[in-house]
């Protein structure tokens, strides 16, 4: 029998992501968001890059800070209840904005902010029911008021996964990425329990792909 192929993994180092967010942060602040949505997941923590990009979206004409609020979803973490077909394949609401989604979603420019567009199905599945609580909401406003109140959502993550994905975004949603990766097995900082070991291993890694470029 084959041995089973190691994953190429890519560790990425907190300077990493913290470079990647200030070089993106220009761009999305044309958006102009005026709400972070951090979604965390198992395999996937949005809270950290949010609260980078919000120092990097301060603005002198704004009063306070940008609030974040987070989502929780679950992809391929077994949660009571849940069927073995249904990991992997189905998107678990763990957290949400509220029962008052709609309301505070109304009239906004929210960002939503994951680490990685990895298959697509979890940034597919929280702008799908973004939008449902804003419509629900947008229909008990007389219709003259409508449009004003119709919520802008953009998407930041801060890898993208060069892949063939299982869902869609609205072609009308604005979408940034810190970078543009191959499908490998990303390992970022807040995952690492011996913090150290992992930037010496990231650091080796970049050396040998210098070496490897002088070479050629």
């Amino acid at each position: 029998m084959a041995a089973v192929q190691e994953p190429e993994h890519l560790r990425v180092t907190y300077n990493d992501v913290h470079n990647l967010i200030r070089a993106s942060a220009q761009k999305i602040a044309e958006f102009k968001p005026d709400m972070l949505i951090a979604i965390g997941t198992p395999h996937a923590f949005g809270f950290f890059p949010a609260r980078v990009l919000r120092t990097f979206l301060k603005h002198p004409s704004r009063k306070g800070n940008i609030p974040i609020h987070a989502i929780g979803l679950s992809l391929y973490e077994s949660l009571p209840g849940m069927t073995a077909e249904q990991i992997g394949a189905e998107v678990i609401r763990t957290q949400w904005l509220g029962p008052e989604s709609g309301k505070i979603l109304l009239g906004r420019r929210a960002l939503i902010v994951d680490e990685v567009d990895d298959s697509r199905k979890t940034l597919h599945y929280a702008i799908t029911e973004l939008q449902k609580d804003v419509e629900r909401e947008l229909a008990a406003l007389p219709e003259a008021e409508r449009d004003a109140k119709r919520t802008k959502f953009a998407v930041f993550v801060v890898h993208n996964k060069l892949k063939p994905k299982l869902a869609s975004l609205p072609a009308e949603i604005p979408y940034y990425a810190g970078d543009e990766i191959e499908d490998v097995w990303l390992d970022y900082p807040w995952e690492a329990q011996d913090i150290e070991e992992h930037d010496r291993l990231a650091e080796e890694a970049k050396a040998k792909k210098r070496q490897a470029a002088q070479r050629s």
